[in-house]
Protein backbone atom coordinates (compact mmCIF):
# COMPACT_ATOMS: atom_id res chain seq x y z
CA UNK A 1 0.00 0.00 0.00
CA UNK A 2 1.36 3.28 -0.66
CA UNK A 3 2.24 5.75 2.23
CA UNK A 4 0.18 9.26 2.78
CA UNK A 5 -2.57 6.89 3.04
CA UNK A 6 -3.08 7.90 6.90
CA UNK A 7 -4.33 10.96 8.17
CA UNK A 8 -1.11 13.46 8.35
CA UNK A 9 -0.04 15.05 11.72
CA UNK A 10 -0.18 18.72 12.34
CA UNK A 11 3.14 20.71 10.85
CA UNK A 12 5.50 23.43 13.08
CA UNK A 13 3.77 25.88 11.03
CA UNK A 14 0.03 25.02 12.36
CA UNK A 15 1.05 24.92 15.92
CA UNK A 16 2.54 28.22 14.85
CA UNK A 17 -0.62 29.08 13.66
CA UNK A 18 -2.75 28.26 16.40
CA UNK A 19 0.08 30.41 18.83
CA UNK A 20 -0.14 33.42 16.93
CA UNK A 21 -4.02 33.19 17.13
CA UNK A 22 -4.06 32.72 20.39
CA UNK A 23 -1.86 35.82 20.98
CA UNK A 24 -2.74 38.34 17.91
CA UNK A 25 -6.81 36.94 17.16
CA UNK A 26 -7.47 34.66 14.15
CA UNK A 27 -7.88 38.31 12.13
CA UNK A 28 -3.78 38.17 11.82
CA UNK A 29 -2.20 37.79 8.27
CA UNK A 30 0.44 35.63 9.68
CA UNK A 31 -1.99 33.46 11.50
CA UNK A 32 -3.07 32.38 7.05
CA UNK A 33 0.35 32.95 6.04
CA UNK A 34 1.34 30.10 8.78
CA UNK A 35 -1.73 27.90 7.45
CA UNK A 36 -0.69 28.22 4.28
CA UNK A 37 3.42 27.31 4.93
CA UNK A 38 1.79 23.74 6.80
CA UNK A 39 -0.88 23.00 4.08
CA UNK A 40 2.43 23.71 1.39
CA UNK A 41 4.54 21.11 4.15
CA UNK A 42 2.05 18.51 4.09
CA UNK A 43 1.77 18.54 0.32
CA UNK A 44 5.20 17.94 -0.15
CA UNK A 45 5.38 15.13 2.49
CA UNK A 46 2.40 13.78 0.95
CA UNK A 47 4.01 13.97 -2.36
CA UNK A 48 7.53 12.60 -1.50
CA UNK A 49 5.41 9.60 -0.01
CA UNK A 50 3.32 8.84 -2.65
CA UNK A 51 5.67 8.50 -5.53
CA UNK A 52 7.45 5.02 -6.40
CA UNK A 53 11.01 5.48 -5.78
CA UNK A 54 12.22 1.54 -5.88
CA UNK A 55 15.36 1.92 -6.70
CA UNK A 56 15.86 4.88 -4.46
CA UNK A 57 14.25 3.52 -1.61
CA UNK A 58 17.22 0.94 -0.25
CA UNK A 59 20.36 3.44 -0.75
CA UNK A 60 17.89 6.53 0.86
CA UNK A 61 16.77 4.23 3.59
CA UNK A 62 21.06 2.98 4.11
CA UNK A 63 21.55 6.81 4.08
CA UNK A 64 19.13 7.75 6.76
CA UNK A 65 20.19 4.59 8.95
CA UNK A 66 23.58 5.29 8.62
CA UNK A 67 23.46 8.91 10.01
CA UNK A 68 21.91 7.88 13.28
CA UNK A 69 23.27 9.09 16.27
CA UNK A 70 25.89 10.91 13.89
CA UNK A 71 27.81 7.91 13.28
CA UNK A 72 28.29 8.88 9.16
CA UNK A 73 29.96 12.26 10.16
CA UNK A 74 31.77 10.83 13.04
CA UNK A 75 33.74 8.15 10.67
CA UNK A 76 34.40 10.75 8.09
CA UNK A 77 35.88 12.99 10.31
CA UNK A 78 38.26 9.96 11.78
CA UNK A 79 39.13 9.64 7.84
CA UNK A 80 39.90 13.25 7.97
CA UNK A 81 41.74 12.92 11.39
CA UNK A 82 44.12 10.28 9.95
CA UNK A 83 44.63 11.21 6.34
CA UNK A 84 43.65 14.81 6.21
CA UNK A 85 47.16 16.38 7.95
CA UNK A 86 46.83 19.35 10.27
CA UNK A 87 43.97 21.16 8.30
CA UNK A 88 41.74 17.25 8.22
CA UNK A 89 42.77 17.38 12.37
CA UNK A 90 41.26 21.00 12.88
CA UNK A 91 38.15 19.69 10.58
CA UNK A 92 37.25 16.79 12.59
CA UNK A 93 37.66 18.47 15.58
CA UNK A 94 35.71 21.51 14.50
CA UNK A 95 32.96 19.27 13.12
CA UNK A 96 32.90 17.09 15.87
CA UNK A 97 32.05 20.06 18.52
CA UNK A 98 29.82 21.39 16.15
CA UNK A 99 27.84 18.61 16.56
CA UNK A 100 27.73 18.16 20.04
CA UNK A 101 27.09 21.37 20.42
CA UNK A 102 24.25 20.76 17.76
CA UNK A 103 22.94 17.74 18.84
CA UNK A 104 22.65 19.74 22.71
CA UNK A 105 20.59 22.76 21.52
CA UNK A 106 18.15 20.64 19.61
CA UNK A 107 17.86 17.39 21.32
CA UNK A 108 18.03 19.08 25.18
CA UNK A 109 16.42 22.28 23.87
CA UNK A 110 14.25 22.67 21.09
CA UNK A 111 12.87 19.33 20.62
CA UNK A 112 11.48 19.04 24.20
CA UNK A 113 10.07 22.52 24.28
CA UNK A 114 8.43 21.72 20.31
CA UNK A 115 6.93 18.36 21.89
CA UNK A 116 5.66 17.60 18.24
CA UNK A 117 4.35 14.39 16.90
CA UNK A 118 6.05 12.66 13.72
CA UNK A 119 3.95 12.49 10.40
CA UNK A 120 2.98 9.15 10.77
CA UNK A 121 3.97 5.47 11.24
CA UNK A 122 6.81 3.96 8.59
CA UNK A 123 5.28 0.61 9.63
CA UNK A 124 1.96 1.57 8.56
CA UNK A 125 1.45 2.43 4.68
CA UNK A 126 4.86 3.06 3.65
CA UNK A 127 6.52 0.96 0.98
CA UNK A 128 8.99 -1.31 2.50
CA UNK A 129 11.75 -0.67 1.46
CA UNK A 130 11.73 2.67 3.21
CA UNK A 131 10.80 1.34 6.18
CA UNK A 132 13.24 2.73 9.67
CA UNK A 133 12.55 2.63 13.26
CA UNK A 134 10.62 5.31 14.52
CA UNK A 135 12.24 7.86 16.75
CA UNK A 136 10.53 8.65 19.87
CA UNK A 137 11.40 12.06 20.45
CA UNK A 138 9.82 15.20 18.84
CA UNK A 139 9.95 15.56 14.77
CA UNK A 140 10.89 19.57 15.69
CA UNK A 141 13.44 20.18 14.16
CA UNK A 142 15.18 17.30 12.61
CA UNK A 143 18.50 16.47 14.45
CA UNK A 144 19.67 14.49 11.56
CA UNK A 145 19.40 17.52 9.47
CA UNK A 146 20.92 19.92 12.14
CA UNK A 147 23.75 17.31 12.50
CA UNK A 148 24.47 17.18 8.70
CA UNK A 149 24.67 20.59 8.25
CA UNK A 150 26.77 21.60 11.22
CA UNK A 151 29.46 19.35 10.46
CA UNK A 152 29.29 19.75 6.88
CA UNK A 153 29.66 24.18 7.34
CA UNK A 154 32.32 22.92 10.20
CA UNK A 155 34.62 21.01 7.25
CA UNK A 156 33.73 23.60 4.68
CA UNK A 157 36.17 26.15 6.69
CA UNK A 158 38.86 24.21 6.79
CA UNK A 159 38.56 22.23 3.70
CA UNK A 160 37.05 24.05 1.13
CA UNK A 161 37.99 21.46 -1.71
CA UNK A 162 35.34 19.86 0.61
CA UNK A 163 32.68 21.77 0.53
CA UNK A 164 30.43 21.08 -2.23
CA UNK A 165 30.34 17.04 -1.54
CA UNK A 166 30.08 17.42 2.16
CA UNK A 167 27.28 20.16 1.87
CA UNK A 168 25.48 17.70 -1.11
CA UNK A 169 25.81 14.50 1.27
CA UNK A 170 24.34 16.47 3.93
CA UNK A 171 21.59 17.49 2.16
CA UNK A 172 20.98 13.75 1.39
CA UNK A 173 20.75 13.04 4.68
CA UNK A 174 18.20 15.79 5.68
CA UNK A 175 15.99 14.90 2.06
CA UNK A 176 16.34 11.19 3.42
CA UNK A 177 14.29 11.71 6.66
CA UNK A 178 11.52 12.91 4.57
CA UNK A 179 11.60 10.15 2.30
CA UNK A 180 11.40 7.73 5.37
CA UNK A 181 8.85 9.10 6.52
CA UNK A 182 9.90 10.40 9.45
CA UNK A 183 10.32 13.94 9.19
CA UNK A 184 7.87 16.80 7.37
CA UNK A 185 10.15 19.32 5.33
CA UNK A 186 9.71 21.66 7.10
CA UNK A 187 11.33 19.81 10.27
CA UNK A 188 15.06 19.30 8.12
CA UNK A 189 15.02 23.03 6.32
CA UNK A 190 15.08 24.50 10.20
CA UNK A 191 16.88 21.75 11.76
CA UNK A 192 19.15 22.65 8.54
CA UNK A 193 19.72 26.36 9.51
CA UNK A 194 19.45 25.75 12.98
CA UNK A 195 22.61 23.61 12.33
CA UNK A 196 24.50 25.83 10.00
CA UNK A 197 23.93 28.61 12.49
CA UNK A 198 25.29 26.58 15.12
CA UNK A 199 28.52 26.12 13.28
CA UNK A 200 29.25 29.38 12.58
CA UNK A 201 28.80 30.13 16.22
CA UNK A 202 31.27 27.54 17.11
CA UNK A 203 34.06 29.08 14.41
CA UNK A 204 33.24 32.19 15.99
CA UNK A 205 34.29 30.88 19.63
CA UNK A 206 37.40 29.04 17.64
CA UNK A 207 38.39 32.04 15.81
CA UNK A 208 38.97 34.25 18.74
CA UNK A 209 41.29 31.70 20.22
Amino acid sequence: MPPGTGKPGRTIEDALAQWVQAWRGGGSPWVEALRELGAIDRAVYEAVARTPTAILDVPVRRLSNAANHSLLWLGIAAVMAVAGGARGRRAAVEGVVSIGVTSAAVNLGMKPLAKRRRPGDPGAGLFPARRVRMPGSSSFPSGHAASAFSFAYAVSRHLPELAVPIRLLAGAVAYSRVHTGVHYPGDVVVGAIVGAGTATMVEAVAGSR
